[in-house]
């Protein structure tokens, strides 16, 4: 679903992603985990596209992004609680401009779907702006799924929201994958959450990528008790954790 191979980006001499390698398989949910300033956001936005990579290559079910920029985005979609959409525009508008953006067929119709879905047909002529945060949550997730995206990139999508809320957007998550085999690349600073709903987990320390496997037993690799103690003992221990 995803291929990222030996993916930099430096800043003078400042290395904010070190020659990262990873993959994202149909159906999988994968963790980018590590602290702030580790080069999380920036792998993501290299992904994206946002940013372009000092070096290394980015491909998507085996499009290029660098060559085929827009076939490769075609596929891709992006949630983040960062990145709100327009609050001045209702629901049924923002999910009009972003699917016109994205070429969405039969567009009116996808929109009642998605509305339907995402639960959000009472709020279809609400400005976004006086939206609850989960409710907001629940417009970006609708608004990343109407291309049908095979990869989706999600940078805390359950940041600030209430436990009920937050296990709703992991179930719909988890559905997205069982039912259209896509991918996801997932941050968050929430281990539970990370172990509930994540197949394997990526450790970032320093731009580089420390260490990788299943959230459930990765720990334990490493005489942690749990992967909240792993998250940490990577942010303040990363050499032990390398020679471990």
């Amino acid at each position: 679903m995803l291929a990222v191979e030996a993916l930099c980006k430096t800043y003078h001499r400042t290395a904010a992603v070190d020659h990262v390698s990873f993959v994202v398989r149909h159906g999988e949910i994968v963790a980018l985990l590590g602290p702030n300033g580790a080069g999380k956001t920036t792998t993501i936005n290299m992904v994206l596209g946002v940013l372009e990579p000092t070096s290394g290559t980015v491909r998507v079910e085996g499009i290029d992004l660098a060559r085929q920029h827009s076939r490769a985005l075609e596929r891709t979609n992006f949630a983040a609680v960062y990145a709100p959409l327009p609050g001045n525009l209702t629901v049924r508008q923002n999910l009009r401009v972003f699917g016109l953006i994205y070429g969405v067929a039969s567009l009116g119709r996808r929109i009642a779907e998605l509305l339907d879905e995402f639960d959000l047909v009472r709020f279809a002529d609400t400005r976004c702006g006086v939206l609850s945060s989960g409710e907001q949550t629940r417009v970006a997730l609708a608004k990343a799924m109407l291309n049908r995206p095979r990869l989706l990139l999600l940078d805390e999508p359950t940041a600030s929201l209430d436990p009920a809320t937050a296990r709703d957007i992991r179930a719909r998550i988890r559905d997205f994958t069982r039912r259209d085999g896509g991918g996801v690349l997932w941050t968050s600073h929430n281990m539970y959450e990370v172990e509930e709903v994540c197949d394997r987990v990526l450790f970032l320390s320093k731009g580089k990528i420390l260490l990788e496997g299943d959230p459930r037993t990765l720990p334990a690799e490493h005489g942690r008790a749990s992967l909240e103690e792993l998250f940490i003992a990577v942010a303040r221990e990363p050499l032990s954790l390398e020679v471990a």
